[in-house]
């Protein structure tokens, strides 16, 4: 979950003058950054050896 915090620390962040598609693109990418700590602190992630393996069943 992204907190108020963090949302206004990005909003100080965009230039003086932004779009709306700005703002949503930087909301999209926060919210990206937090489910992947989160998948990171619950220990969904794969080693490198492991998604490689993975990988090269799909680049075949």
């Amino acid at each position: 979950m992204i907190t108020k915090e963090k949302l206004i620390d990005a909003i100080k962040k965009l230039p003086e003058g932004f779009t709306l598609e700005q703002v949503i693109e930087e909301l999209i990418l926060l919210d990206k950054i937090e489910k992947g700590v989160n998948d990171i602190d619950e220990g969904r992630i794969y080693s490198n050896k492991e998604a490689e393996k993975r990988l090269s069943k799909w680049l075949k």
